[in-house]
């Protein structure tokens, strides 16, 4: 039987991604761990979290999963959400400046104040939270039946800006663009949170169930 684990390190509502991963997993088995043997035997992994960036950083040290996550990155479909994506990067300006695990290049920045709705002309509130439309940038396996500019929930005040443009897989606005998703070979991670987003969402999640690892 397939065995896909949720990263548990103390922080981020577990509950629901795993619940929505069941919904969607078939005769999957999905377990919330801070094991590292349970990670390091599942087929899959889930990497997700909310909170802070210093603390999220803090709790994977300290349970000695962010060397789990670095080996697991290497060879397993790895999915990223929210600060599961965050702290892939190498740095990060919350908590004036927290150093990510370096799995992607480039820094997490914070939305700039003062960003006015281009329709409006309404100042933008910090955190960015709500629904929005997503827009992929490259085909993917896990965007399979997500229409174009399918929208998902968010809830964030940070936002990656990845060296390697080629590793972006979509992007959305709010007062400016921003990506949203980050993918390279068995790694795809997400700012939005799949779990709130409905049936897009449920639809993501099951692409990765599904999902070999390759593209």
């Amino acid at each position: 039987m397939a065995s896909i684990a949720v990263i548990d390190y103390g922080m981020g509502n577990l509950r629901s991604v795993a619940k929505a991963l069941e919904h969607v997993a078939g005769s999957a088995k999905v377990e919330v761990t801070s094991s590292a043997e349970r990670i390091m035997q599942a087929d899959r992994i889930v990497f997700p979290g909310q909170g802070a960036a210093r603390d999220c950083m803090a709790e994977l040290q300290r349970l000695g999963l962010d060397k789990v996550v670095k080996e697991v990155v290497r060879s397993k479909p790895f999915l990223g959400i929210c600060m599961g994506l965050q702290v892939l990067l190498d740095t990060s300006e919350e908590n004036d400046g927290v150093q990510g695990l370096g799995v992607f290049s480039g820094p997490v920045r914070r939305f700039p104040p003062g960003m006015r709705d281009a329709q409006t002309g309404d100042v933008l509130k910090i955190p960015h939270m709500g629904w929005n439309q997503v827009h992929q940038a490259t085909a993917h396996p896990l965007w399979q039946g997500i229409a174009q500019d399918s929208r998902f929930y968010f809830v964030h005040s940070y936002y990656v800006d990845p060296a390697d443009t080629t590793q972006i897989a979509a992007t959305a606005q709010y007062g400016v663009g921003f990506v949203c998703a980050m993918a390279r070979r068995n790694v795809f991670a997400v700012q939005f949170h799949p779990e709130k987003s409905h049936q897009a969402g449920l639809a993501l999640l099951a692409n990765f169930v599904g999902w070999d690892g390759n593209v």
